[in-house]
């Protein structure tokens, strides 16, 4: 199995290989900016790991990224784990942190997703897992940049699952909740709040389901009935709540 890791160091996507149980004939591919703290990831997974330099903003380069890493191969499985939460008042103050957010978060993932994809549909088969977020269902007040991009990508996902149905491509959307960890920091945790290791299990659960075709995997599973009741919050009263 050849496998592709988008946002090498990410505490999430490296759960997500180890929940995986990956065996000694496991290609992985760690794909990131730090070159020293994949080589360090690299040393606790199984099988022939390789780490590789890729920026998500530099989308122009994206396409070649992908041909470069399917020269030696189509991956078997993408995960999609690059991703960025710089504090609203930040991007306020400097709104070129905004851009970063949306190139890191949404534009970068698509320009990737689309290319890798692409050679998927050509061979006919492969996985792409894609990592949305509550905060996509209806973006809060205090990260509002974040979940205007979460939900522009959640949306990528869902549409692009319909335009590969058919094509032997399989697309896990996965929606979890408040991950408490590296990149989440100091912040009050939200109700149903998780860790990358729980979300981890969770997508290993979904991708061990090949027959199924999910609209999304929410993790914890009672997450689901608490975004249906977001979407059913009256506009006055979601203004005035402390989020």
């Amino acid at each position: 199995m050849r496998v592709l890791l988008i946002g090498g160091t990410s505490e999430i996507g490296l759960a997500i290989l180890s929940a995986l149980e990956l065996g000694p004939d496991a290609a992985v591919i760690l794909a990131g900016r730090d070159l020293q703290r994949m080589e360090i990831a690299a040393k606790t997974l199984p099988g022939d790991v390789s780490v590789v330099t890729y920026d998500a903003v530099d989308v122009a380069a994206h396409r070649r990224f992908a041909d470069q890493i399917c020269a030696a191969g189509v991956p078997d499985l993408v995960i999609a784990a690059t991703g960025v939460l710089i504090p609203q008042p930040a991007v306020e103050e400097d709104v070129s942190l905004a851009a970063t957010m949306i190139e890191t978060n949404f534009t970068g993932q698509v320009t990737t997703l689309l290319a890798f994809g692409s050679r998927m549909k050509a061979r006919g088969s492969g996985t792409l897992v894609v990592l949305s977020s509550v905060a996509a269902v209806r973006p809060r007040k205090f990260n509002v940049v974040y979940g205007a991009a979460k939900a522009g990508l959640d949306a990528f996902a869902r549409g692009y699952a319909d335009a590969l149905h058919g094509s032997g491509v399989r697309v896990l959307l996965v929606r979890p909740g408040f991950v408490a960890g590296r990149m989440t920091a100091g912040m009050r945790p939200a109700p149903l709040a998780t860790t990358p290791e729980k979300v981890g299990a969770g997508v290993a659960s979904a991708l061990r389901r090949p027959g199924r075709s999910e609209a999304a995997v929410w993790i914890p599973a009672p997450l689901g009935g608490l975004a249906l009741a977001m979407r059913l919050v009256p506009r006055a009263i979601w203004r005035k709540l402390d989020h």
